[in-house]
């Protein structure tokens, strides 16, 4: 008799519930997004429904209808009533029995939580210190998958060390982007970030970000920074979906600038928010 353990309780294998035997806890099998609300109105939903599909399609995961993700996800935001809220969902592969390979006939699981998004805006105003930290993840980082485990390691090392962020850096000794976020750097009249590429993720949030750039006069560069590069520009940032864009006020152990936000970042931000009214 097949027998599993959970906790301190031994049940036969066939009494498990499914959701014990989930492919994202044995292997990480799966994809999420993260979206957010302002004032009681999602924000760039129909970007980050694509940005799911396209993940769900580079690791095969067939069978998501995202016109009923689209559904679920309003019902529980509309159910949650939460005016400023974060929005987490992801589908694994399915349920079944370990194994690496996966078999045509698994049905995916949904899972999603509605909670309110903490208040940031100390950082906004004050700045935050990040930390450098070697790029440990796999070579699909353009895939918004459950594999976070480098990421967690990251960011637990740089919350050690009273950093807000980890900065990624790969062989190369170049810049990524943060373990949760985007890195941009103001050099002169520039907004520089990293391509995209299979080694960053295509962030929404990114994206805003450098439209906000235009607006505001900055010429768009994407193109990688080192750290040394990184240490001496006029103004970093870091930019997400929970947290907006956030200026970088030390880098390592180094003061970037005067060691406050710079003109810029505030520009940035007022330019964002236009975008979600």
């Amino acid at each position: 008799m097949q027998i599993v353990m959970i906790g301190d309780k031994i049940v036969p294998a066939e009494d498990v519930d499914p959701v014990y035997l989930d492919r994202g806890t044995f292997f990480g099998d799966g994809v999420y997004e993260v979206i957010r609300s302002y004032d009681g109105r999602i924000f760039a939903l129909e970007e980050h429904l694509q940005r799911f599909a396209n993940s769900l399609s580079a690791i095969g995961i067939a069978g998501v209808d995202i016109d009923q993700v689209r559904r679920r996800l309003l019902r529980a935001f509309d159910a949650a009533g939460i005016a400023d809220a974060k929005v987490y969902f992801h589908v694994t592969r399915g349920s079944a029995p370990r194994d690496r390979v996966c078999t045509a006939d698994m049905q995916p699981n949904f899972f999603l939580t509605v909670s309110k998004v903490a208040d940031n805006s100390e950082n906004r105003t004050n700045g935050i210190a990040v930390s450098t930290h070697p790029d440990w993840r796999w070579k699909r980082c353009d895939i918004k998958s459950l594999n976070l485990l480098a990421n967690v390691l990251a960011s637990t090392a740089a919350a050690k060390k009273s950093c807000a962020e980890a900065i990624l850096v790969d062989e190369a000794g170049l810049i990524t982007e943060g373990a949760g976020s985007a890195f941009f750097a103001v050099r002169g009249q520039t907004l520089q970030t990293a391509p995209l590429t299979a080694n960053i993720l295509p962030s929404i949030t990114r994206e805003f970000t450098l439209k906000a750039g235009r607006n505001v006069g900055l010429e768009i560069v994407e193109e990688s920074l080192t750290k040394e590069q990184a240490a001496r520009a006029d103004e970093l940032l870091i930019a997400s979906t929970t947290q907006d864009i956030v200026p970088v006020v030390r880098f390592d152990d180094k003061v970037v600038a005067d060691g406050k936000p710079g003109k810029y970042a505030k520009l940035l931000n007022r330019e964002f928010r236009s975008f979600t009214v």
